[in-house]
């Protein structure tokens, strides 16, 4: 089954389409608007399609709170903190994402967020981002995919932790309220997140369920899993970029840096390349190699009139003469003319 086609700016993504590369910056700007562009920068020299940023503030995600329930304790990069304390330190400030918006652009690169409450859409509508992205935790928050859908804008959704029926649901949701484009990533939320947690074989039955592209938010420490999810029909990946991981911050444990992202997304465009359509048969690029196959040939001189037996017939390289599941039909039938010994047999030579 071909995917649906779903469009952010100029570029197509699904059905036969190339898979659309998303540098999520997240965290690793580290609270500059100069590592910020050069994230970018170096997105693009990667190969990138788009990046994306993430727009809220810690106070539109939690509350500055210190009790249990809003410490962070859960086996990941950021225990230790409260919720408050790490989105503090991990938000863009939002008076950059215009800019950061032209900057890409003047790239070739488009850019847009995931938006974590209404205020947050309604300011990137200003900036008027070409799509949205609904983070994976997001999934759930169905008063925030009504405001999303209400934009008419694609939309990513990341799966996560989702069960079938909460992705039913905020699918159903974003169509209900306007929203006729719709993708969808495989995702682990765990960061970074062990290979064997993905089962990147739900890509494609994904894909056959809802009848929309699908791709992968990726975030394991490396490339296999991107590079196997293309293989199974995902058109669109996404992966956290850094610019050196020893620099820390937040995200940067499981983002790859530049030369990796740059590996992943030239051997990601091989493996399109080899994957290439259904074919049966020799195409251009077999050359001369039908030569080392078989086909009959004349093995002992023959004089006209001369039946053909397996004595002076047989199956042999190179592939220059009859089909060998001729062999059968011509035993027994005699010569049209002399053949010499080392003749590919041909229709003619058979009375």
């Amino acid at each position: 089954m071909s995917q649906p086609i779903f469009q952010i700016g100029n570029r197509k993504i699904g059905g036969d389409q190339p898979a659309y590369l998303i540098a999520e910056l997240s965290a690793n700007h580290g609270q500059s608007i100069d590592l910020a562009k050069r994230l970018i920068h170096a997105a693009a020299d990667a190969g990138a399609d788009a990046v994306k940023l993430q727009t809220y503030t810690a106070d539109t995600l939690t509350l500055n709170c210190d009790n249990s329930f809003f410490q962070i304790n859960h086996n990941t990069d950021w225990d230790g903190q409260n919720f408050h304390s790490l989105y503090q330190q991990a938000h863009m400030p939002w008076d950059w994402q215009p800019k950061l918006k032209s900057f890409a652009n003047g790239l070739g690169l488009e850019l847009f967020s995931s938006p974590f409450d209404s205020t947050a859409v309604d300011f990137l509508e200003e900036m008027e981002v070409p799509a949205y992205k609904i983070a994976s935790f997001e999934i759930v928050d169905i008063p925030l995919l009504e405001h999303v859908a209400k934009t008419g804008r694609p939309t990513i959704l990341s799966t996560g932790m989702a069960t079938l029926e909460e992705i039913e649901l905020a699918v159903t949701t974003l169509r209900e309220n306007g929203c006729s484009q719709i993708a969808l990533l495989k995702c682990t939320s765990a960061y970074p997140a062990p290979v064997e947690s993905m089962n990147l074989k739900t890509i494609p039955v994904m894909a056959e369920h809802f009848q929309v592209p699908v791709g992968l938010s990726d975030h394991t420490l490396g490339n296999e899993a991107a590079i196997a999810a293309v293989c199974l029909g995902g058109c669109i990946v996404e992966k956290h970029l850094t610019l050196c991981r020893s620099d820390g911050g937040p995200d940067s444990s499981f983002s790859l840096e530049p030369s990796e992202f740059r590996e992943m997304a030239s051997t990601i465009r091989r493996v399109e390349r080899a994957m290439g359509r259904v074919h049966f048969g020799p195409n251009s690029h077999d050359g001369e190699n039908t030569d080392f196959r078989r086909s009959l040939f004349v093995v002992a001189d023959i004089k006209q009139g001369d039946a053909f037996t397996e004595a002076n017939i047989r199956s042999i390289r190179p592939g220059m003469g009859l089909a060998p599941k001729n062999m059968r039909q011509i035993i027994g039938k005699t010569a049209q003319t002399d053949i010499r010994r080392g003749t590919p047999l041909g229709w003619e030579h058979i009375a």
